[in-house]
């Protein structure tokens, strides 16, 4: 399968219509009717690119393109059925990287999806050439880890950690997808002779949820294993 493009829509019709043509030209796709289900589904699948209906219902398309552009630099083709310049404008300034406005033709918005994705394509090979050359830079989506240089880039942007909680995710990020509890990461992190208390996993993992997660109240990177310890999904 080709790029995977997320499809933002609440028209069943256009929805279906868009779907069966970006298929068509060997794009493999993904469907959403609501703005919750879409910031869901850009989470889990990753697409390369979006294509997001301003006019949603309960949370609208600015909203969710405002949520997702604070974690992934994901593409965004923004859809609205009101040819409205202010429309376009805030769509623009939450993170919209185009813009159409219904009625469209099909021909242009795969003309446009086209070009969206080569500039990604160009722009991902300038920005990150040092990753395909590296095995010291450890890549999860929008979460960079340079071994090298013992930084951390977060959606293009340097995130300053304390050194312990620099070595912390370090480990995670090594161990992916792997509960680990509290005492393997005392002594894999502070050391087999440190004296103090499985506490301070605890406050380091919450100071590192407060500089990773969008929500660290509900964490989607490290997540509790009840019982058990933590889990780092990436």
């Amino acid at each position: 399968m080709g790029e995977k493009i997320l499809i933002v829509d609440d028209e069943a019709t256009l929805q279906e219509t868009l779907s069966y043509n970006l298929i068509k030209q060997g794009y493999e796709v993904v469907s959403a009717s609501d703005g919750l289900s879409a910031i869901q589904l850009a989470r889990t699948e990753h697409p390369d690119l979006i294509i997001l209906d301003i006019m949603l219902p309960g949370m609208d398309g600015l909203e969710v393109c405002r949520i997702l552009r604070k974690e992934m630099n994901t593409p965004v083709i923004m859809l609205t059925a009101r040819d409205d310049e202010i429309d376009r404008v805030v769509g623009l300034e939450v993170g919209g990287d185009d813009y159409l406005t219904k009625p469209f033709s099909m021909h242009e918005l795969i003309a446009r999806v086209k070009a969206m994705l080569r500039r990604a394509h160009i722009i991902q090979e300038q920005f990150h050439p040092i990753e395909k050359k590296s095995d010291h830079i450890l890549q999860f989506d929008t979460l960079i880890i340079d071994q090298d240089r013992r930084e951390v880039h977060l959606a293009g942007k340097l995130v300053l950690l304390k050194p312990k909680e620099y070595e912390l995710l370090l480990y995670f990020a090594q161990n992916p997808r792997i509960v680990i509890s509290r005492e393997t990461l005392l002594q894999k992190v502070w050391g087999w002779d440190y004296l103090g208390e499985s506490r301070t996993v605890d406050v380091h993992i919450s100071w590192l949820r407060e500089k990773l997660e969008l929500n660290p109240q509900t964490p989607i990177r490290l997540v509790t294993v009840r019982g058990a310890g933590y889990r780092f999904e990436g």
